[in-house]
């Protein structure tokens, strides 16, 4: 009898990985190919600005209904339908010609992105032991942000090869061929894998007897609501990932306008603060998993990573806006963002404690405000660009994220929102719903 593990929630984590690194490839290129797309159709930074909102809105608005769709159809149909339809319009974006048609597909594009992360939060709590959360949701952060690190090194090579319409058709060609990869390898349970065995099942399920229950649910919103470290969750996250969608959406162009990079050299410079977060991400990870198994609290371990990663990108960020030299410039941007990896990594797995069956509605939920903060900070960062110059907009950046330090305190990850001997099984027929 075989009684060795097979191991095969690492194998789905890695394809998590590469869908994740997809997706926010596809969202890198867009700002990779700026310069060459303003230049080609004559849009000014608030029309690129638009553009990036358009992205942001669609996704922000599915980040709910996403969670909720994954705790109802299961996270195995969900992120094929949903990583499906993204690529078909990150495709199509070759062949925008106008300003409405771009933000038009681009706001498809991101309802089509929408449910991937609150998604991908069910599967974890699904398929991994309560001492490989914050290892699990490292896979699905580092393939978010291994994206921009090879991103705009790649984007630029196949510009100026086959110009800017071939990088969203490739990609978009890759993201359909991932989606089918996962509805093949993937299943909602790990008992009900194939390529699973009884020991790994055991390992899995062994200590979250909850996991292995099968009913549909709708998550306890009303009581949501009126728990503080849930708004508390939400609000730090939209901080973070303000912070992460300026660099995401106006680093090359700032490298090349404020700094003075050529093409060629801002698809090496931009990749670097990326690959500082996704290295500190990873290593985040690895870090929470044996702290929580050696004893220390979840509070300690999730909350204060939280702050003490805002606190040093606050700190980075503005001895980057006042660097003197190109070179120190990228230096501080890349110890900047490379300390949000701290509190992503946080973030995610905060709300797979607080949530628990239901993390993919907290999950949700904190990524709907996120991508609000998403919505804001291309317009934004562009009227700050536009009037006052780059030095100021990145300055006022870092100013927000004491915002998202003290929003952190609130967050007890120990205390889950919804008690584990509280949890009873309902269905999902009308009238018996918990809301």
């Amino acid at each position: 009898m075989n009684t060795k593990s097979t191991q095969f929630r690492w194998f789905l984590a890695v394809l998590m990985f590469l869908i994740s690194f997809i997706s926010y490839m596809d969202r890198v290129n867009l700002s990779v190919a700026t310069p060459e797309i303003m230049k080609e159709f004559s849009f000014s930074k608030m029309d690129i600005g638009l553009l990036q909102t358009a992205f942001f809105l669609g996704y922000s608005l599915m980040q709910i209904p996403g969670g909720i769709m994954s705790e109802i159809f299961g996270h195995r149909v969900v992120i094929t339908v949903a990583a499906t339809f993204w690529s078909i319009f990150t495709a199509l974006t070759a062949t925008c010609n106008s300003l409405p048609m771009f933000a038009v597909v681009r706001t498809l594009f991101g309802i089509g992105e929408g449910p991937l992360a609150p998604s991908f939060s069910r599967f974890i709590y699904r398929w991994f032991n309560s001492n490989e959360k914050a290892r699990g949701a490292s896979f699905l952060l580092g393939g978010v942000f291994f994206g921009p690190v090879v991103g705009p090194a790649a984007t630029v090579a196949l510009m100026l090869a086959f110009g800017w319409r071939s990088v969203f058709v490739i990609f978009g060609a890759a993201g359909i061929i991932l989606a089918a990869a996962w509805y093949y390898f993937a299943t909602e349970s790990p008992r009900h894998n194939k390529f699973v065995n009884a020991a790994e099942v055991a390992h899995i399920e062994g200590d979250n007897p909850e996991a292995t229950q099968p009913q549909k649910e709708l998550a306890p919103w009303r009581s949501f609501l009126t728990s503080p470290q849930f708004w508390a969750i939400g609000i730090q996250f939209f901080i973070t990932d303000y912070i992460m969608y300026v660099f995401l959406a106006w680093l090359p162009l700032y490298l090349m306008e404020a700094q003075n990079f050529s093409l060629q050299k801002m698809g090496i410079a931009a990749s670097f603060p990326w690959a500082a977060l996704c290295i500190v991400t990873f290593a985040t990870g690895y870090l929470s998993d044996k702290l929580i198994m050696a004893g220390v609290s979840k509070y300690k371990v999730r909350t204060l990573s939280g702050v003490i990663g805002l606190a040093l990108c606050c700190v980075c960020l503005y001895l980057g806006a006042i660097a003197t030299t190109p070179t120190m410039n990228v230096f501080w941007l890349t110890l900047s963002l490379g300390s949000l990896g701290l509190t992503f990594n946080a973030g995610w797995a905060a709300c797979i404690d607080l949530g628990g069956k239901f993390s993919g509605s907290v999950s949700g939920w904190m990524n709907f405000w996120g991508n609000l903060g998403g919505v804001a900070a291309p317009l934004l960062t562009a009227w700050i660009a536009t009037n006052y110059g780059w030095q100021s907009a990145i300055t006022v950046t870092s100013a927000f994220a004491i915002i998202g330090m003290i929003a952190w305190f609130l967050v007890r990850p120990e205390r889950p929102l919804v008690p584990k001997i509280a949890s009873t099984p309902q269905s999902c027929l009308p009238g018996k719903q918990n809301l």
